[in-house]
Order: structure tokens, then sequence, then C-alpha cells
């Protein structure tokens, strides 16, 4: 076995509070690489090394490490829950080959849940599950299967079922080998994680039905398993291994286990279950990219003698210097060595090469495929860029960026700060694409944009706490989108420039045509070519850039467009004349007057909601709901709980955990997640000040 059969790089996902890092801090201690227990609550974590992520409790940025379990190596990346920071999953799974989705086996699949599963099918990421907090009270194993089936759309396998001992919970009964674990005896401490125990009697009927199951389904996925039910023999241990591994790398079925992660009960046998059923490099289909000299689609395997192929996914920086986090896909990567990034197309030398344990390093001098490893000294490398051999040069899909959501003011206290703040936001906006920040001169102010409120107050409590700028921020508002009507007749407008610059005249004539797209209604401006417009082809590029600009900042109310199109038809030539400037203006003139002439709609965000509310405060939640202008989908029964579904505008929800606590005494939670863009009414708009009365 090749020492790429024994990598496996896998992330921790789940919905904000299932225990994703708890886990992580558990697989850290089992497999012996820290020799204490690190605890969330009481900021001692090892994953969430951040101050902002020791205060709130909570993971904000991606952090990652790697361990040794029985032969193998394990890069590993805990992931945070919350929406805001949904672009650290983002990034991440683009870069692993497997996941461990964490369950709450109170509440079941959450919403962040159903995104991150989505994010785990659109990147082709095999997973297996861990249905975590066992212990708790009102936790239900059979119920969390059902949630994994009915809100993830897929068919669940079980290889435990969890019992209890005198009520409480003790551990559970491996379904392949038939033998009970108890694991109420190790401490967090203790080195005797579990004892093999009988089976409890209480547990047995429904353990024989749940094993009767899992033979049944695995036996549509292996014919040696097939033979084995209808001929009533046991199947080898073996054989439903190599079967449950190709349902897992096949993403046709979700492995899921159990446990009790603060309690390091379960957390063995979910190491076990990584190792025989994720994929390693090998198991993964070649790496696909595009030669960016033929533009032909090129396939690079896992091979450490190819030619160098790998992506810088993560920026972070330091007091000593920014890191890039960056995962091989073919190729070694050396300390010292020239590596090529195509879009930039420029060198870089790599300075160090480190092998990264949350905010801890240790020095590489090389490293190859399959491996996750930090570098320093790339000056001209941003997230998500290729770096490869430049003679043998490819490169890799970009990653996918949500688009903000909320925009606060910010304004340093002390003129003396804005050189400061400018390069501090600058850093900021270079760590995390979802923020974005822009300077408005006239007013001394900055423009902060981001995924959400926590998002935004994070960043300005690192200003404070690491840079310290003292600055004041205002109310947070959403981020609206200008884009013409659905079905609407396109505007049509003219820009004509012409003028003395110097001795010589110069002159550019654009028309333009300014209509729906036919994709998707919210998706990004494109800019077309009629073939009888008479524009120089050596001015089109220029001028199609400068339509892709103005059209971030809104030609006509000044917000970002989006499912536009462009469409250049008419223009005039004199070749003696023209000129590269005069086009570009004249072309920024004819898109405002196609965007007066235009009829365009305001979009505002929105979200998807879902709220958990004990059955007696449901009314009040939901009448607020309504007053909120939401619309409900759903209200399903989950015990002696509500779970509440909808969506709503995001300018109806500031302030909501707060609304939502004082609504059921602090025994309600809710989550929320982008789900689009709506057209707001022209009774709204008055309303908010983003029209003139009619």
């Amino acid at each position: 076995m090749s020492n790429l059969a024994r990598i496996r790089n896998l992330g921790i996902v789940a919905h904000i509070d299932a225990g994703k890092t708890t886990v992580s801090e558990r697989l850290l201690y089992v497999s012996g690489v820290e020799p204490r227990i690190g605890a969330v609550d009481e900021g001692t974590a090892t994953m969430d090394f951040l101050p902002e992520e020791r205060e709130r409790g909570i993971t904000i940025a991606a952090a990652a490490t790697t361990l040794p379990w029985r032969d193998c190596e394990l890069h590993l990346i805990d992931t945070p829950g919350h929406v805001d920071f949904t672009v650290e999953v983002e990034r991440s799974l683009r870069v692993l080959d497997g996941a461990v989705l964490v369950v709450d086996a109170v509440a079941g699949v959450q919403a962040q849940s159903e995104t991150v599963w989505r994010q785990l099918r659109r990147h082709r990421v095999p997973a297996l599950a861990f249905v975590n907090k066992c212990d708790r009270a009102g936790a239900d194993f059979l119920s969390a299967l059902a949630s994994l089936e009915r809100r993830l759309g897929v068919k669940p396998l079980p290889l435990q079922f969890p019992f209890s001992i005198d009520g409480h919970f003790a551990g559970h009964v491996d379904l392949l080998r038939l033998r009970a674990c108890d694991g109420s005896g190790a401490s967090q401490t203790s080195d005797e994680l579990w004892r093999e125990i009988p089976i409890p009697a209480h547990v047995r009927d429904e353990v024989g039905v749940l094993r009767s199951e899992l033979l049944d389904a695995l036996a549509d996925f292996d014919d040696g398993v097939l033979a084995c039910v209808l001929e009533a023999r046991e199947p080898p241990l073996e054989l439903l291994r190599a079967a449950l591994r190709r349902a897992t790398l096949e993403s046709s079925a979700l492995v899921v286990l159990c446990g009790a992660a603060l309690h390091n009960i379960g957390v063995e046998a979910l190491l076990d279950a990584i190792v025989d059923y994720l994929p390693s490099p090998l198991d993964m289909p070649p790496t696909c990219g595009f030669d960016p000299r033929t533009r032909e689609r090129v396939e690079r395997a896992s091979d450490p003698h190819a030619p160098l192929l790998a992506l810088a996914f993560k920026q972070h920086s330091e007091a000593h210097g920014e890191l890039h986090f960056v995962r091989i896909y073919a190729g070694k990567l050396q300390a010292g060595a020239q590596v090529w990034n195509p879009r930039t197309r420029t060198r870089e030398r790599v300075g160090r090469l480190l092998r990264v344990h949350a905010d801890a390093h240790t020095t590489l001098d090389e490293a190859g495929p399959g491996e996750i490893v930090a570098v320093t000294g790339l000056h001209h490398t941003s997230t998500g860029d290729t770096l490869c051999d430049e003679a043998a040069p490819l490169v890799l899909e970009a990653l996918e960026v949500p688009e903000p959501v909320i925009a606060m003011v910010l304004e340093p206290r002390s003129t003396l700060d804005r050189d400061k703040l400018r390069a501090a936001l600058a850093r900021l906006a270079r760590e995390d694409p979802t923020f974005h920040q822009r300077e408005d001169e006239a007013s001394g102010q900055w423009l902060l944009e981001g995924m959400g409120e926590l998002h935004l107050e994070v960043a300005l409590h690192r200003l404070q706490r690491e840079c310290g700028i003292e600055a004041a921020m205002g109310r947070p508002r959403v981020t609206y989108r200008e884009s013409p009507r659905p079905g609407a007749l396109p505007g049509r407008g003219a820009g004509r420039i012409e003028r003395l610059h110097g001795a010589h005249t110069v002159f550019g004539a654009v028309e333009v045509e300014l209509g729906p797209s036919e994709g998707p209604g919210e998706g990004p401006v494109v800019v077309e070519w009629a073939p009888e417009a008479p524009i120089p082809a050596a001015f089109r590029s220029a001028i199609g850039e400068a339509l892709l600009a103005t059209s971030q900042s809104g030609p006509r109310l000044g917000y970002p467009m989006v499912g536009a199109r462009v469409r250049v038809v008419g223009g005039e030539s004199r070749p003696d004349e023209d000129s590269e400037s005069a086009f570009v203006q004249a072309a920024l003139q004819a898109l405002r007057a196609a965007a007066e002439a235009a009829d365009m709609v305001l979009l505002e965000p929105r979200m998807a909601f879902e709220v958990e509310t004990p059955a007696e405060f449901s009314s009040g939640i939901l009448a607020d709901l309504n007053a909120r202008h939401a619309e409900v989908e759903g209200v399903e029964c989950a015990g002696k709980l509500r779970v509440i579904r909808g969506k709503v505008p995001l300018a109806r929800m500031f302030g909501y955990s707060t609304a939502v606590r004082s609504l059921s005494q602090g025994r309600a939670s809710f989550s929320m997640l982008p789900a689009g863009f709506c057209a707001l009414t022209p009774a709204v708009r008055c309303e908010r000040g983003l029209d003139p009365p009619p």
C-alpha cells in the first residue's frame, strides 16, 4: 500500500452547537496528538485559538491539524457552523476528500446542516455522519436517523445503536460485530475508552431489527452480501466493510455512528470509521483543470512524480507575515522552490513550508499529493489561485464566493488612524472573500459588507484587538440589488464623445441595450456584442470591463446590478479619431441612459429561517413573524418542540435573536440562511426611503 493510500483529508461540518469542535478536540486526544482535552465552554479548545472564538464559544475560522490513527495520516479541518462564516466551509470542502457530518441527537438535522450537505454534494465529497450528544435529555437516535433521510434525502446506514444503563447513556452496540461497547466508565482523562459487555436485554430486539435492515440495504450495493442474505448465511465482516466503503465513496448511502464526544464515548469508533470508509486521494478521480495556453481541459492524477498542481484555498495573516493554506493535488512542493501562478502570470518563491496544528507550525522540507500545508513568501497569490509548474500550467476551478447581504458604515474615531484602518481593512478583505470594504473619500467613511451582523461585529472587534483601532460603526443595513424586471423589454441608450484632446480630436460612439438575462434572475451581469456593432475590436475588451465595473455600483440607483444582459448593438467609428477612452466613456453614458429607459426593479436579500421553540411559545413567535412580513411555510412537531420554517426579508430580522429570546423566556433558538432575493414593492421602497413617493 502506497503512502497516498494512508492519507485521509476530511472536514468536521455541521450546524452551530452540534459539537463539531468538541468532536475535533476528542479526536486529537484519543489519537495522542494532545495530552489534554480542550473545552469549548472554558475557552481552552486547541482548534478554537482565536481570541474571538474563545470568548464567544463558537468557531469563526476553519482550523487545520494532522493526526495519526492506525497506519494512516489524517488531515483534519474543523469548520464553523454559523451561516455568517459559510465561506470557511465552502473553501474547506473545495479541497477535502471526505467529511464527518455531526448531528445533534436531540435536534436532528438543522438548517445549516442542510446547507453543508448541499455543499458536500456539489463538491462530490463523500461523508459519514456522527450523531452526537446522545447523553442529553431528549436524545433520540432513531428520530435523528429519520431526519437524515427526510431532510437530506439520503439513505442512512446505522452501524451502531445507543443504549443506557440505569437511565444514563452508556455506550453503543456495534451492529456489524454484534457487541456492546460500554464507555460509561471512561472519564475525560482515562486511557480506557470502552469495555465490551453483553448486549443489554432492553435493546436486543431493536438491535436485531436494525441489523436485519442494514444487511438488506447492503445487499443492494454488493452481490456477495446479497448471496449471504438469500442463503441465510452470516456475511464476513470484511465483505460488509467493503460494501459500506463502496456505498460511502459513491455517496449512495450515509454511514451513521453515534456517541457523546463530551464524554469520549464513540470517538475511537469514529476514528476507525474515518480510516475504513472515507476515501484516500487515490480513491478520488483525477483532478481536472484547463490549460491556460490552449483552454483545453486536462486531467492530472495524484502522482508525486507529475508536474506540481496545488490550490491556495485560504489566507491568514500573522505577526510574522501571511500564511497561504495549500492543498497539493499532484507533484511535490518544496521549501525554496519557484511556483507559477497562472492568474497573475507571476513566479512565486516558496519561503517556508509548514505543517499546521491550529496556531502552531512545524517546518517541512517538502510535501506531496494529498497533503494540506501552509506556505509563506507568496506575495501575488490570493484565495482560490492555482499554483503549478510553469512548464505544465493548469488552472483549477475557482472558489464560489457568496455575495454579501448586509452592510455597515465605519468611521475611525481619530484621523490619525485612517492609514492604519485602510491597511487593516485591506488585510481582512484578503483573508475573507465575503468581507468587502470600500472607502468613500468624500465622506471619510468606509462601507463594510458581509454575510451578517455577527460577521461584521467580529471584524470590528478584530480591528480593535489586533490593530488597536477604535472605530464607530453605524446601524446595519441590507445590500440591495438592481435588476431588469424579468420578461420586460430591454431599455436602449446611446453615448457619444467627441472633443479636442490636445491638438487632436478623440471620438467614440456606443449604443447598448439593457434587459433581463436568459439565465438565473440573480446571476452576474453579462456583456454581449451584436455582430453588426461597428466597434473596433481593439477597444472591445476595455469597453466590456468598464461596463461590468459600472454595473457593480448601479448606473441608476447606485446598487450592484444582477440578472442583467448588456448588449452592445451599435455605435460609430472614425478610424483617424477613434480613442479607447472616448469609447469607454461613451459606453458608460449609453449604459446610464439604457438603465433609465429600462423597467428596473429593486431586490432585497431574503432569508430562510428556522425557529425551534417549546410549544407554549409558538403562537407568540408566529404572530411576531407575521408582523415581520414572514412567509411561514410550515410548523412541525418534534416532541415538545415546534419547528417553524419559512422565508423573510433580511431587513425585518435585525436584532431578532433578542426578540425571540424575549418571546420564549430564552428557551427558543433560531437560524437563518440566505435564500436569494425578492423584489420590493413601490410601497416598501417609499417606506424605506429608497424611492421618492409616487
